[in-house]
């Protein structure tokens, strides 16, 4: 087991909600400025760092779509003028910042656009080669370039390219794309330099792999609990898949390793439908695990916060015409407040693990308390399409307790007998 014992998380990420924000989509315009004004009513849904998917101008050579993927990056250094101008994206970040909000940048280091600065302005073996002496393409992103780690000049080119955005525009860290196809090496050594120019620097690493957690990064994704989640809506699997993962993850990661838990990114988005199609019924419920998950931080994608059922188009305008709060928002705000003002629900060491109450229907259910100091959670969730008649014996964890859904005083009694229809949950606290 590895460990980022090194330096410590930043304070803010501890009991932080992530927004992932899709500049391209999020408003009519499409530009910094007016997702600049978005920013106020994320902070009072309570979310507390802002990950901008890609900001930099998108490569001209073999170009998806008619604007091309935010990942196929000609430069590291400048702005997607389809976003404004550099004052603006500057900007956005002093607002963000004004606002108590932290900003990531994401980071694409395995590759870069066919015709990026990088291609004609570095020496070939900057790039991988085929036999011709082509750029190799990585997988079937024929939009992009991949960058030759056996050469250490790569590794002091990105590393610059960060530290630029960090010295001379203040952003707060980077979720770092496909980061398990970089040498962990490199990680290694860009967090070193990165925490050593701000020591709080957050570091989100777009993989699972046990190593990333070795002096490189603060959180991952748990792409295998998401993908877990969506066949246990689909009837695929059981509760009882998601219950042994979280305990062989136990053994697996360090105790501080953080986990981003999520039902939607723009990935599974656009390529796999949004989270009404993937979720079905079962899409509360399992909004509602992602912020109860132990070690877990919790993201929200773009139209989440307001319902928008849409799965976006990747390499083309396809705007949210129409923004307005609405019981999807109000959902979401009571969530964070939850993650917000319970110690027990603080991802990485700082919160509790989980601890089960032992139920009549393990292969349908999740009765779980996480309890820390003077926070206690209690998580009753029916994670089935079926009626259940739930019997289970809270013993010491009975009580008066806050529903935080329903904003009411409830009474948890020793012994519960009830019936529970489909994907439906309480979540108690004290």
């Amino acid at each position: 087991m590895t460990s980022n014992s090194n330096y410590a998380h930043p304070e803010w990420s501890y009991s932080a909600v992530l927004y992932e924000m899709n500049i391209r989509q999020l408003t009519p315009e499409g530009t910094f400025q007016a997702a600049m004004e978005r920013l106020p009513m994320l902070r009072d849904l309570g979310i507390d760092a802002i990950w901008l998917m890609p900001v930099y101008p998108i490569g001209e050579e073999g170009r998806k779509g008619s604007l091309g993927s935010y990942y196929s990056i000609r430069d590291y250094c400048a702005i997607n003028p389809e976003f404004g101008t550099m004052e603006d994206f500057d900007a956005f970040v002093a607002t963000a910042h004004s606002l108590g909000m932290k900003v990531l940048l994401d980071w694409v280091a395995n590759h870069t656009a066919r015709d990026a600065k990088w291609i004609n302005g570095k020496s070939a073996d900057w790039y991988e080669r085929e036999s011709d002496g082509t750029a190799k393409v990585p997988w079937d992103w024929t939009d992009t370039a991949k960058l030759n780690y056996a050469n250490r000049e790569v590794w002091r080119g990105q590393i610059e390219a960060m530290r630029f955005w960090i010295e001379k525009h203040d952003i707060d860290g980077f979720r770092c794309d496909m980061a398990m196809l970089v040498p962990i090496e490199f990680w290694q050594e860009a967090s070193k330099v990165l925490h050593a120019i701000k020591p709080d620097v957050f570091m989100l690493a777009e993989a699972e792999e046990l190593n990333l957690f070795d002096r490189a990064f603060d959180m991952s994704y748990a792409w295998e609990i998401h993908h877990m989640m969506c066949d246990i809506a689909k009837g695929v699997r059981r509760v009882w898949d998601l219950r042994n993962t979280m305990y062989a993850d136990r053994e697996k990661y360090p105790a501080t390793a953080m986990r981003m838990m999520f039902t939607s990114n723009h990935d599974e988005n656009s390529w796999s439908g949004s989270e009404f199609t993937r979720f079905g019924d079962s899409l509360q419920v399992m909004t509602a695990l992602t912020f109860l998950w132990e070690g877990a931080m919790p993201l929200i994608y773009t139209g989440q916060e307001i319902g928008y059922d849409h799965s976006f188009e990747f390499f083309d305008r396809d705007p949210i015409e129409e923004y307005t709060p609405n019981s999807y928002t109000e959902f979401y705000r009571k969530l964070t407040a939850l993650k917000h003002s319970q110690k027990a629900l603080q991802a990485g060491e700082r919160g509790a693990r989980i601890i089960e109450i032992e139920n009549n229907a393990k292969d349908c259910m999740m009765t779980f308390v996480r309890e820390k100091e003077d926070s206690r959670v209690v998580a009753i969730l029916n994670l089935s399409p079926y009626t259940i008649q739930a019997n289970f014996n809270t013993g010491i964890y009975a009580g008066t307790y806050h529903d935080a859904i329903h904003n009411e005083q409830v009474e948890l009694p020793t012994q519960v007998e009830q019936i529970m229809a489909p994907w439906t949950f309480m979540i108690l606290h004290k």
